[in-house]
């Protein structure tokens, strides 16, 4: 697993045909048995994306038991991945699907690819994909990951080596588009993130500031 860190980011959002401005964290924390992630968005002074994914380590490497999302205007949505039951259930819907192991939600998926990166970097080449089972907060999805390339990208921090993937939504769905960066000289941390919506609407978080914290 990647060191435990803050990462601070400076935002760029599109809403309503506004482009608006501000600021991020995710912090992650992890001792070899258990993680937390945190993490916040805000522009404008309002905060427009709080989540928080609290599990375990075990041998699928990220292992989520709780997923929590509130964004701005909408109430906060809930995943449970259940061990006792062997089901994943939703507060947003009354789905719910069975729990084999390696599912993921939206915030843990970035550390399950970081610990790939970390554990099996031959996984990352032009072209490659990786292919994992995600919930968000209605549902669950195969999420096909595909690695794009090994990129400069600009950031308030300096210019950073990182590898670009890309988690592109099926034809038709309503589902975001998820552009990460992960920089293999920074233990594979997301040193950029971009949301994109259905209608065009997006989320971008370049990294500031990396700050190493304490496990939990």
């Amino acid at each position: 697993m990647p060191p435990p860190v803050e990462l601070k980011y400076d935002v760029q959002a599109l809403r309503e045909e506004k482009v608006v401005y501000g600021s991020g964290r995710i912090a992650w924390r992890a001792d070899g048995e258990r993680y937390q992630v945190d993490g916040e968005a805000s522009v404008l002074f309002f905060s427009v994306l709080h989540f928080q994914s609290i599990g375990a380590i075990d041998a699928f490497g990220v292992a989520p038991e709780l997923y929590s999302e509130k964004r701005f205007r909408r109430p906060e949505n809930v995943t449970r991945f259940e061990r006792d039951t062997n089901l994943i259930r939703f507060t947003a819907s009354g789905a719910s699907y069975t729990r084999a192991g390696g599912e993921q939600d939206r915030a843990s998926i970035v550390w399950q690819l970081a610990a790939i990166g970390l554990g099996d970097p031959g996984r990352y080449t032009p072209g490659a994909t990786i292919e994992l089972l995600v919930a968000g907060v209605r549902n669950m999805e195969p999420w096909v990951i595909q690695v794009i390339g090994l990129e400069q990208t600009d950031t308030p921090a300096g210019s950073i080596e990182a590898w670009h993937v890309v988690r592109a939504p099926r034809p038709g769905s309503r589902e975001q588009k998820l552009d990460i960066w992960l920089a293999p000289q920074h233990w594979w941390y997301p040193m950029r993130l971009r949301f994109t919506e259905s209608n065009g609407e997006y989320l971008d978080m370049a990294v500031t500031s990396v700050q190493s914290l304490t496990p939990i």
